[in-house]
């Protein structure tokens, strides 16, 4: 495998995860327009070569996998370039600053691969796999209610760095680059959205997107779920809840979590009910890019599609586009608002200016 880009996240969560499976992967290259910097990144990991050219790397390496861990802006040339070359790519979250960005991208895989897929490590943890285990023989019954709240805190440091906070370059706000993650796991739990109605407002950043937004999220199984995304809450939380007929199930935690971090409630009825018996796991397995890593490994080998690839990959940016579009409308957005012709399919913003070419005219009246 490759790295392009060896900013922070290739450094605390990729590497490692490529570490932690020994005889599984080998770092090969490391990719990134500083130079010395992919060469610094390369020593400190003990990487053979180092590029400021990704065309170059793939021609010299031929690499089966390449990581991507670029700011959003850049995902689609490296994607498509990797893609082209004929090596699979895992890329960091948002998988792309559009619904038309991700159906090109897409456009460039193979019927039998190569695949991208996408970092959404917090479907890969014990607790959530047990719970979607239980939601599909039913032993929860239905889902009613939750809650899907991301709470977390930047500072106004944290948007000094030029890509952040802008529409052309980060795709989004907080509802893109950071609860992303929460509503891939309610999505990847819960199924099929059918109806969404947000607002969203720049209360306190000095950025051009929202630094918080707030949705109410129908489902088509019936329930109705909280979705908040905020970067401006001093203390800091990863929330979810769901509320079944037979149980309640949270989740607790900041930026990962492992089955303490898990509460299963049983419904008065069932009182007697202890965790175990409402289906939550023995094995403790925490969500980590390694876990997904490894996953991600055993799909390339038998050639079989990834999680969060693909159709199950979009959905979190979906809902995301739905959460804009009703933002900024003020109307509710079903899926079947969000094709080509809707501007928001091709701007989180809705605008031409916000997807980088020269039009400066809003798609929209």
């Amino acid at each position: 495998m490759a790295i392009v880009g060896v900013g922070g996240i290739a450094d605390a969560s990729h590497l490692p995860a490529v570490r932690a499976l020994p005889g599984s992967a080998e770092a090969v290259a490391a990719v990134d327009l500083d130079l010395d910097r992919a060469s610094r990144f390369a020593a400190r990991w003990n990487i053979p070569a180092a590029y400021d050219s990704l065309p170059r790397m793939l021609r010299e390496t031929r690499p089966d996998l390449v990581i991507v861990c670029t700011p959003p802006a850049a995902h689609r040339e490296a994607i498509t370039t990797a893609l082209d070359a004929g090596a699979s790519v895992w890329c960091e979250k948002p998988p792309a600053l559009s619904l038309a960005e991700y159906d090109a991208i897409g456009a460039h895989e193979g019927a039998q691969g190569p695949f991208v897929s996408y970092v959404f490590q917090h479907r890969f943890g014990s607790a959530a796999q047990a719970l979607r285990s239980r939601l599909a023989d039913g032993a929860l019954g239905r889902p009613l209610v939750g809650v899907c709240h991301t709470l977390w805190y930047r500072d106004t440091a944290y948007y000094d760095v030029p890509w952040r906070g802008r529409w052309a370059t980060e795709g989004g706000g907080p509802t893109m680059g950071h609860g992303i993650h929460q509503m891939d796991l309610m999505l990847w739990l819960l199924g099929d959205w059918s109806e969404v109605r947000a607002a969203s407002g720049t209360l306190a950043r000095q950025v051009e997107t929202e630094d918080v937004s707030m949705a109410m999220v129908r489902f088509a199984n019936g329930a109705m779920v909280s979705v908040v995304n905020s970067v401006l809450s001093p203390r800091e939380t990863s929330y979810l809840r769901f509320d079944f007929s037979e149980a309640t199930v949270e989740l607790s935690h900041l930026y990962g979590y492992d089955n303490s971090d898990w509460t299963w409630t049983p419904a008065p009825h069932r009182a007697d009910a202890t965790a175990a018996d409402l289906g939550a796991p023995t094995e403790n397995e925490a969500s980590s890019h390694t876990v997904q890593f490894r996953e991600l490994l055993s799909s390339m080998r038998t050639g079989t599609r990834p999680g969060a690839s693909g159709a199950d990959g979009r959905r979190a940016l979906e809902l995301a586009t739905a959460v804009y579009q009703s933002a900024a409308t003020g109307g509710p957005v079903t899926p079947d608002m969000l094709t080509p012709d809707n501007p928001y399919y091709h701007a989180m913003s809705g605008r031409v200016r916000d997807t980088g070419t020269e039009n400066e005219e809003p798609l929209h009246a």
